[in-house]
């Protein structure tokens, strides 16, 4: 896998070090890399992952599909779709209607059943989002992914190099059978991230939005990536595209200060929260809520993380000291699936790492 050292290790600061050997008894030490696939966008949508899902047990995605179907999908959800399935074309751009359809042939499943798979997987992603500039100017990207079923999830994360004519367009992070990214980099351009932002009533807003022809999040982070030639043009993309939900976009650039926290309702932007390290604001922490309100006491990973960057110091940042930073519990917790650190300026770095519940 490529990206696997980090090179030389910085100084950190005594109240930096206890944090992480606190943090290092109940994080694994050496936490696993998902498997590297390519997948080419020059192959047809509907054959394109299945050099992917040939490497993995059939009946157990079949099996993925139907538990999480059955867990977060209501029974009238359901048959709304499958009603409008047989014309998805209609609703749905491509290239992801192809692939799901790919998909769906090759583990022999309904097409409702795997279009409402990954809707389901927009509605419960519990993430910590951190974009960061050093005191060299340096853009440093990090996540954690947080969801349910991490048994089943963990098992089935993989970083993905998505290529055109055989060069690396973007790479992101994913589940198999799901076409959509949360996680992702546009090389040397700019690098990306969603947090779920939740307003309630999930199912009826999201099918009512899918039907008006607005945009998944996790799709229009992966379309972002594959057409956006720049931060900026990225960042006009996610704030202003309409979506079946609200969200969080967190998106990191190349050159100093090209760091933005997105708070999205469906029609455009609620707030953009820009880096500003000339005024001492050289990292955003980003959860599940907005930042301008207080986080609830029951899920408060917002202090923990500033405090752990704080600690770190901008002096001392690297993907490496990020990757502790999204360590320290509860940041990392017993949900986290993967984190993912990241830098476009340094594509090639580009780490995702398992993480297994202590």
């Amino acid at each position: 896998m490529r990206g696997a050292g980090w090179g030389a290790r910085p100084v950190l600061a005594p109240l930096l070090l206890q944090l992480l050997a606190g943090a290092a008894l109940c994080a694994p030490a050496s936490p696993a890399a998902p498997p590297r696939f390519n997948v080419s966008l020059d192959a047809a949508p509907e054959l394109r992952w299945l050099p992917v899902l040939r490497h993995f047990d059939r009946d157990k995605l079949r099996t993925a599909v139907v538990r999480v179907i059955g867990d977060r999908v209501p029974k009238w959800a359901h048959a709304v779709i499958e009603k409008v399935a047989v014309n998805l074309e209609l609703f749905l751009p491509q290239p992801f209607t192809g692939e799901i359809r790919g998909i769906c042939d090759f583990l022999s499943l309904s097409l409702a059943d795997c279009l409402l798979a990954n809707l389901a997987y927009e509605s419960s992603a519990f993430c910590t989002s951190i974009v960061g500039q050093d005191s060299r100017g340096h853009i440093y990207h990090g996540r954690n992914l947080d969801y349910p079923f991490g048994n089943i999830l963990r098992e089935l994360t993989v970083d993905v190099d998505f290529l055109k004519n055989g060069q690396i367009a973007f790479t992101g992070t994913t589940f198999v059978g799901y076409v959509g990214l949360w996680t992702g980099q546009s090389p040397h351009k700019f690098t990306v991230s969603g947090d779920e932002r939740d307003k309630g009533w999930w199912w009826e807003n999201a099918i009512a939005a899918l039907l008006q022809r607005h945009t998944p999040i996790s799709w229009l982070i992966r379309t972002t990536l594959s057409e956006s030639e720049d931060f900026e043009t990225a960042v006009s993309k996610l704030a202003k595209t309409p979506l079946i939900a609200d969200i969080y976009y967190i998106v990191g650039g190349t050159s100093p200060r090209e760091g933005v926290v997105i708070t999205r309702n469906r029609r455009g932007p609620a707030d953009i929260w820009p880096l500003d390290p000339l005024n001492g604001a050289w990292f955003r922490v980003e959860t599940n809520y907005d930042h301008w309100k207080p986080v609830p006491e029951r899920d408060d990973r917002r202090t923990p993380a500033i405090k752990a960057l704080n600690a770190t110091g901008q002096a001392n940042l690297s993907l490496q000291t990020l990757f502790q930073v999204l360590s320290v519990v509860p940041v990392y917790n017993n949900y986290t699936i993967y984190t993912t650190v990241m830098s476009a300026a340094s594509p090639d770095k580009y780490m995702t790492r398992i993480r297994n519940p202590s």
